[in-house]
């Protein structure tokens, strides 16, 4: 179907190595697009890379350092190079650390901040001038569930996820006049390595997540290839300022 052919466009994937961007990665590969995986850890880029090469994709691996100005201007810039222009940007890079609020330094506060929200506002104003000149683009940001309601061993995280959704709604509001649509997801308890960490230091996580879940299970990246060739093709024209919750139904379901 047109609506969701995503031949000839190009997209960056930040975080594209693995977990939730990889699965992104691999939607929008097996739609058409030509992908620019981007991330720190040269040896994970180079095996996604082969991995979307065997879906027919074009695809390159470009080293990244998304709290850097200078490193997400030059990762447009190498993706342009390559690729020849940049339609799609997927802010997906992030961390956590888990600790109750007064166990944080202010260092660990400032780490979070920077990877998960700051640097999708670099990465995005670093593809802003390409996808004008093109015509149109589309950006999407990661939030997470904590972008609607909270847990005590997450404060910088959910600071940071909450302020995707807003700094989301603002983009959103100055871009749609330049036909950039910007939109969030909101991904639920998803089984990465991130996550695994997770279930390695809270005990009976696992049990809970399954049980509040009506899906009756965790999510996998690939849950994500969907919503991203949504959010990223002609389907999602008029949709700007969304946020999105992919998570089986965890976030709506109610006390049982």
């Amino acid at each position: 179907m047109r609506l969701f052919d995503l031949s000839g466009k190009v997209a960056i994937v930040t975080g594209g190595n693995g977990g939730i961007g990889l699965g992104m990665a691999r939607g929008l590969a097996e739609a058409g697009a030509a992908v620019a995986v981007a991330g720190r850890d040269a040896a994970k880029n180079a095996e996604a890379v082969a991995e979307l090469a065997r879906l027919g994709a074009r695809a390159i691996a470009v080293a990244v350092d998304v709290t850097s100005e200078d490193s997400c201007k030059a990762m447009v810039a190498r993706t342009v190079q390559e690729l020849g222009r940049c339609d799609i940007l997927i802010n997906n890079a992030g961390t956590n650390i888990r600790k109750r609020p007064e166990e944080y330094t202010l260092a660990e506060w400032r780490f979070i901040l920077e990877t998960n929200l700051t640097s999708a506002f670099v990465c995005s104003l670093a593809v802003y001038p390409e996808m004008k000149k093109a015509g149109g683009g589309k950006i999407v940001n990661i939030g997470s569930m904590m972008s609607i309601f909270g847990a005590s061993f997450t404060t910088p995280y959910a600071a940071s996820k909450g302020g995707i959704v807003q700094m989301t709604k603002a983009m959103a509001c100055a871009w749609a006049q330049d036909n950039i649509q910007v939109n969030a997801v909101l991904p639920g308890w998803i089984d990465t390595a991130l996550t695994r960490q997770a279930r390695a230091q809270i005990p009976g996580l696992h049990e809970k997540v399954v049980a509040r879940t009506p899906a009756g299970r965790w999510g996998v990246p690939d849950d994500f290839a969907g919503i991203a060739v949504f959010l990223c093709s002609p389907a999602s024209d008029f949709l700007t300022g969304t946020a999105i919750p992919v998570d089986g139904g965890y976030s709506v379901q109610g006390a049982a």
